[in-house]
């Protein structure tokens, strides 16, 4: 049994060796990201059992990837390598102050080959939670196919969907994520979403008005991330605004909102109250963004603990 799969597109990442912009920077570190593969990967260091359905090209970097994702502990049976097809990549812009630019090279990507006759049934059937972006959908017309037949998967087996709209505006535009998106919303049970990107969807801002909307739609559990500002959540009838956890440093904000949904299903695995799910939730965004790379400061559960003084560091 899966506690989690999710589809999605991982990329070589190439981390810039200097702050500032990317026309002056001379050097570059190769890591690895993608905002469905650092959910895996978030889930899997706090104990959940992930999974991860993905194409990526039969070259190095495919490889490469591929041994990273199953050195994080997930399941890869439905993950293959395609030939004629080059794994994609992203070069990472980052300033002084944390804040970042990604520019993507991720023509002819791998996941074209992935169709609807692809997906296996009992994958699905053995997962409990199926985990959507909007980030794939806006790779192309395609996938937007692919994961409505993965959606009808899920619901054929009572697999809950958990949905983070994560729109990238260097992907596709605002009419045409939200012409795609707000077609989804109806069949998610777990919303893990920006307020600046349910405005684009839904037209609303404020965090209890997107919860009033969202329960209009039959969905059960809401988080409305608000990056500084904290986070605001519904469940169980109850509406829970989260504090901030300051972060020690920013010194990049990449992964934060993955580190956040993966907290949330951490938390709702765990049964906890909706206060505590946040809670750990918002440190664990804050823990990310204090760490340069897209996946490298998603915690182990024990370092959460840590951060929440629930156990005791040893340094020495």
């Amino acid at each position: 049994m899966l506690d989690i799969i999710t589809i999605g597109e991982a990329m070589i990442v190439f981390n810039p060796g200097s702050a500032g912009p990317l026309q002056f920077v001379n050097t570059f570190e190769k890591r690895v990201g993608g905002a469905e593969l650092n959910l895996a990967i978030g889930c899997s260091r706090l104990g959940m059992k992930a999974g991860y359905i993905s194409r990526l090209g039969n070259d190095e970097f495919g490889r490469y990837i591929r041994h990273f994702i199953r050195g994080e502990g997930i399941e890869t049976s439905q993950l293959h390598l395609v030939d004629g097809y080059p794994t994609s990549l992203n070069f990472k812009e980052r300033m002084e102050d944390g804040s970042t630019r990604t520019f993507y090279y991720r023509d002819k990507s791998p996941m074209a080959t992935l169709s609807t006759s692809d997906l296996d049934e009992n994958y699905f059937k053995q997962a409990k939670i199926l985990h959507l972006t909007g980030v794939y959908p806006a790779i192309g017309d395609h996938h937007i196919t692919v994961m409505e037949r993965a959606i009808e998967l899920a619901k054929k087996h009572d697999v809950k969907i958990s949905f983070d709209p994560n729109i990238r505006l260097r992907m596709w535009t605002k009419e045409k994520a939200r012409s795609v998106l707000e077609k989804i919303l109806p069949k998610v049970d777990i919303l893990l979403a920006g307020d600046e990107e349910m405005n684009i969807i839904i037209g609303e801002k404020e965090p209890r008005a997107i919860i009033h909307k969202a329960k209009d739609l039959g969905i059960s559990f809401v988080a409305v991330k608000q990056g500084d500002r904290g986070s605001v959540g519904y469940y169980q009838g109850k509406i829970v605004e989260a504090k901030p956890v300051k972060a020690i440093k920013v010194v990049d904000t990449v992964g934060a909102g993955d580190g956040f949904n993966a907290g949330v299903l951490y938390g709702l695995s765990q049964n906890w109250e909706l206060t505590k799910i946040l809670h750990v939730a918002n440190t664990i965004g804050s823990m990310v963004i204090s760490v340069v790379g897209d996946n490298e400061g998603l915690p182990y559960y024990e370092e959460v603990q840590q951060k929440l003084g629930e156990v005791e560091r040893i340094e020495r």
